[in-house]
């Protein structure tokens, strides 16, 4: 005997249910299709005389190629990856390689550029402030100002760093600055210049170019007859319009001298050391100098390398 139940819909729901909940959790995934026989031939004709082989030509194309894709990759469901296309929230893409060659093969941009941007960006924020008055102007003008001068303090603190601990490129070492140090620089190069002109007399001479007119050669010629008699050094006095000197009254007048000594423009007094080795002037100077000047000069001339004393 059956006993059919007085509420028949409620078994229904319930067997549908049940289906519904075995087709979430128990559905395998889709098998692969069989292997084809190699006793068959190559291609077989579909009843409807289309070719398997054949691309697909209908509007489902993109979403047959997607699931293939899908289905490349390991550990995807291919219904749920493939026909369903829930994509990246559900792992169903394969991840994407990182594109290293654009980053890699960005130029960079030049050290002179960047300086000049923004020397370009601190003249753009001054003129603002300037014709526009804003306080968010002038704040954002020197704030940027600020920034920079925050760079250029760091970069003269790195510079002083690197000079101390390295000596070739320690100038102060060749010409000290503190006050110590020039002390004993001065005290040895007095004591060089002194060297220097007690054996000037075994190889140069002098000559002074004057006019007897000449105010500034009257105070002049003294000074250098100091100097000559304090290093036995040989003057010449050339006279440049004729006239005597009485502080040296032996001397010549000028027949082409002045410009054979390296001189020009006729300026007087001027003052010329004569290398009797090389036979070669070495001009001093013009004008009026002191002693110590002279004596500098001459030393400079004759005994420093160019460019090693600066």
């Amino acid at each position: 005997m059956i006993h059919t139940s007085t509420r028949p819909h409620v078994h229904m729901r319930a067997f549908f249910g049940v289906a519904l909940i075995a087709a979430c959790f128990a559905r395998p995934a889709l098998a692969a299709p069989p292997a084809p026989d190699l006793d068959e031939p190559a291609a077989t004709a579909n009843p409807d005389g289309n070719d398997p082989a054949a691309p697909m030509q209908s509007s489902d194309n993109g979403t047959a190629m997607a699931s293939a894709d899908h289905a490349e990759a390991p550990g995807q469901d291919p219904f749920y990856c493939g026909e369903r296309k829930l994509g990246t929230w559900f792992y169903c893409e394969r991840p994407r390689t990182a594109d290293k060659t654009s980053a890699s093969t960005a130029p960079a941009v030049p050290y002179r550029k960047q300086l000049d941007q923004i020397g370009a960006q601190l003249e753009e924020l001054k003129a603002k402030a300037i014709l526009e008055p804003t306080p968010d102007n002038v704040i954002a003008y020197v704030r940027y100002q600020r920034e920079q001068l925050d760079r250029a303090s760091t970069f003269t603190d790195v510079w002083e760093r690197a000079i101390w601990q390295h000596a070739d490129l320690d100038y102060t070492l060749q010409r000290p600055v503190d006050t110590l140090g020039k002390t004993a620089w001065l005290a040895q190069r007095k004591v060089d210049k002194e060297a220097v002109m007690a054996s000037l007399s075994e190889r140069y001479g002098l000559f002074l170019f004057y006019s007897a007119s000449c105010g500034a050669c009257d105070v002049f010629a003294p000074i250098v007859r100091t100097l000559a008699d304090k290093y036995n050094i040989s003057v010449l006095a050339v006279s440049m319009d004729g006239g005597p000197n009485p502080i040296f009254p032996r001397f010549v007048v000028n027949h082409g001298q002045y410009l054979k000594m390296g001189l020009s423009g006729g300026q007087v007094p001027a003052l010329v050391l004569f290398d009797t080795y090389l036979k070669k002037p070495i001009p001093i100077g013009y004008g009026v100098m002191a002693e110590d000047e002279v004596m500098s000069r001459i030393f400079t001339l004759t005994s420093v390398k160019p460019g090693s004393d600066f």
